[in-house]
């Protein structure tokens, strides 16, 4: 039985609050993703199993959300050549900037697609995964063209007083 196209991993049970925005927008395109809490630092061994079989079962996109030294994106990373999308989350005295600095900086050969911190970067974070997908699926390329019509025409709808 095939896997869920789009894995997403968390750090911590509360990144979840902003986390199931990416979910969310996964649901909307009919992706199908499946959600863990693993810690690069508490439970590295399970991670690693957990990416191992993922991309066994099927998986195509790694999305990992982490705060503060947010290496979790960098252990999934480690472990598949699949594509692997971090979002740093808000959290600790730097508010986020620690967790985006450490997925940017990422070694050569290693790379980790970033995008912003919080609930934008989550929406992100599943937006380029879709992209991603639609590489073998033109129809999620497809439903993405129609949201950006739909998000400029809202825009173009707003007037001023």
């Amino acid at each position: 039985m095939p896997g869920a196209e789009v894995a997403i991993v968390i750090g911590s049970r509360r990144d979840w609050d902003v986390m199931k925005s990416a979910a969310q927008t996964l649901q909307d395109f009919a992706v199908s993703y499946q959600a863990q809490v693993l810690s690069a630092h508490r439970t590295p061994a399970e991670l690693v199993e957990f990416v191992r079989q993922a991309e066994a079962a099927g998986t195509k996109v790694f999305i990992a959300a982490a705060g503060m030294a947010a290496h979790l994106a960098g252990v999934v990373a480690s472990q598949t050549v699949l594509p692997v999308i971090g979002v740093p989350l808000c959290s600790g005295e730097l508010h986020g900037l620690d967790a985006l600095l450490s997925m940017v900086q990422m070694p050569p050969g290693v790379p980790i697609g970033t995008v912003a911190v919080g609930q934008a970067g989550a929406i992100n974070a599943a937006l380029l995964a879709v992209a991603i997908l639609g590489l073998q699926r033109p129809e999620l390329l497809e439903a993405l063209r129609k949201r950006r019509r739909q998000q400029a025409e809202r825009i173009l709808s707003e007037k001023l007083d």
